[in-house]
């Protein structure tokens, strides 16, 4: 199995793309502001061809490219419902400061995606030979989700956006955001799963499952580990 990554963004938010290898049909994860340099080199790189688009939540530095990426391959979206309005108003997902400054930061509001498709928790998405099931996963954002993709006899792999990262957790001051509906969730889509779980996040470095459960700081001081 192939995935790849790059930071994408003044945010450097991570977008990702999963194939069962080179030469293949991929899902890209996250394409977010500024991604389409990064996943235009990248698909080429390896010879992959979207078959779909997921996005983890709402907030645009990780969604900015989707319906650019989606529209271009023609392929679908997937967003959760509750994060489904900020694809064409994303001042709705961050405080009123950043809110004023979107316009001149990203320029007009972007379209929404000519092809998307809500997905909810439990569901079990098959694109390019993978299957990806969908945690529904809130407190960063109402409609944040994980997808989780079987290892293949390696460790599984979590998507995690901004749920769980390297030594942290996600921001709960947006609007929307949860501090005791993010810790659960944490618990019940992230802690639950075998120490050798790979964390894929939204930023930074990738992660395992039990280091974070042994060592993030977050997860720790409140018991949860």
């Amino acid at each position: 199995m192939l995935i790849a990554a790059f930071p994408a963004g003044p945010l450097a938010a991570n977008c990702y793309v999963a194939a069962p290898g080179s030469g293949a049909d991929c899902v890209v994860v996250d394409p977010g502001q500024d991604a389409l340099p990064g996943l235009t080199a990248l698909l080429a790189e390896h010879g992959l061809t979207p078959a779909a688009v997921l996005l983890t939540h709402g907030h645009f530095d990780h969604v900015w490219s989707a319906a650019e990426v989606g529209d271009a391959h023609g392929v679908p979206v997937h967003i959760h419902p509750a994060d489904r309005p900020l694809l064409t108003d994303p001042a709705k997902g961050v405080d009123p400061a950043l809110a004023a400054r979107l316009a001149d930061l990203l320029g007009g509001p972007p379209a929404e995606p000519a092809r998307v498709a809500e997905v909810g928790d439990g569901d079990v998405l098959s694109f390019a030979g993978l299957e990806f099931t969908v945690a529904h996963a809130p407190g960063h954002t109402p409609g944040s989700v994980v997808y989780a993709l079987p290892g293949g006899g390696d460790p599984d792999v979590l998507f995690t956006g901004d749920l769980l990262f390297a030594g942290s957790v996600g921001r709960t001051d947006f609007p929307g955001g949860d501090p005791a509906a993010l810790l659960d969730s944490v618990d019940r889509v992230c802690l639950s799963r075998p120490d050798a779980t790979h964390v894929l996040p939204g930023h930074g470095p990738r992660t395992t499952v039990g280091r974070e459960r042994a060592a993030n700081p977050f997860l720790r001081d409140t018991g949860r580990t």
